[in-house]
């Protein structure tokens, strides 16, 4: 049974849950790595002065988070700061066509990988969502960057998995198995985290 299952069992209405839910949101919080935020912002940071591309994977969840990140980190932040140097932020989780093609005639662990060999250059780099660690997409499409020498960022959960062998940098969520909701709660909130702090830097420097 994982953690958000015990908090449901003890709970004897939504309010106690709510409470539960609020509280483990909290200690995963507080067990992140903080360092290892400040050198994903550095990486970003870095990726936008040399006009490389942030790639961004995931699935399920996951994906969403990644289509969200490219949302924010890029057009939001270029919206904000009227910089003339954006963000290149790729989710590569959004080419419906391309993903079921590559699924269907090559296999599912590859509709990432196959869409670096064409987007990625020399410099660019990749952060990769799992809650598990151990999607094989999302694995694959690590190692294929870390093979080049680029930048892999991982947001994980669990015990990591693959993924945070893999990863240069790791956020890593240390919650129980099973429990993959709290996981994507707290990537969500990296992403915002770290689209509020890029952004409100690069007004002050700027601007």
């Amino acid at each position: 049974m994982n953690s958000v299952e015990q908090m449901y069992k003890k709970s004897k209405d939504i309010t106690i849950f709510c409470k539960a839910y609020f509280d483990y949101l909290y200690q995963l919080l507080n067990s992140l790595d903080l360092q290892a935020i400040e050198k994903i912002a550095v990486e970003f940071e870095n990726a936008r002065v040399n006009r490389n591309t942030i790639f961004v994977v995931g699935n399920g969840g996951s994906a969403v988070t990644a289509t969200h990140m490219a949302n924010d980190l890029g057009t939001d932040i270029m919206k904000k700061s009227g910089t003339d140097i954006p963000f290149s932020v790729h989710a590569l989780t959004d080419n419906t066509a391309v993903m079921l093609a590559v699924a269907n005639d090559d296999g599912y662990e590859r509709i990432f990988v196959n869409q670096l060999r064409i987007h990625y250059r020399s410099g660019d780099k990749l952060v990769a969502i799992s809650a598990s660690g151990n999607s094989p997409n999302v694995v694959i499409a690590a190692e294929w960057v870390k093979e080049r020498g680029g930048v892999v960022m991982s947001f994980v959960g669990f015990n990591g998995g693959k993924l945070k062998e893999v990863s240069d940098i790791v956020v890593h969520v240390k919650s129980n198995p099973g429990g993959i909701w709290p996981v994507e709660d707290i990537h969500m909130i990296l992403n915002h985290l770290l689209a509020n702090w890029l952004n409100t830097e690069f007004m002050r420097k700027y601007r």
